[in-house]
């Protein structure tokens, strides 16, 4: 079992940046899949960034492409979410997601594809 924290959301103007973060309890971080989604109200919940277990493959919706990096720090069992040039279209829900890697440098898009999820951390931007 894998529990997830997610943190560092908050309220921020267009064009800011913030730094999302979440801790994950367990000895096998750093053989998980990490993913962060997002969900607006009224919408479903989409995929924003992934990061491989192994082989430092990342992915990123085309709506945060050169403005979010998704990272991880193994050692402190925390990914990170860090968003530049923050719009107001990213207002939403974040969630961080876990998912045990079976395929070296996988990445995965896919809610479905996860099994972990944190409880979400609110990120309002404002214009």
């Amino acid at each position: 079992q894998v529990q997830l924290v997610e943190s560092g959301g908050g309220l921020v103007q267009a064009g800011g940046s913030l730094r999302l973060s979440c801790a994950a309890s367990g000895r096998t971080f750093s053989r998980y899949v990490m993913g962060w989604f997002r969900q607006a109200p009224g919408k479903e919940r989409g995929f924003v960034a992934a990061d491989s277990w192994s082989g430092g493959n990342t992915d990123y919706a085309d709506s945060v492409k050169g403005r979010f990096t998704i990272s991880r720090d193994n050692a402190k069992n925390t990914v990170y979410l860090q968003m530049n040039s923050l719009k107001p279209e990213d207002t939403a829900v974040y969630y961080c997601a876990a998912r045990p890697g079976h395929v070296p440098g996988q990445v995965v898009a896919d809610s479905r594809g996860y099994d972990y999820w944190g409880q979400g951390t609110q990120v309002t931007v404002s214009s």
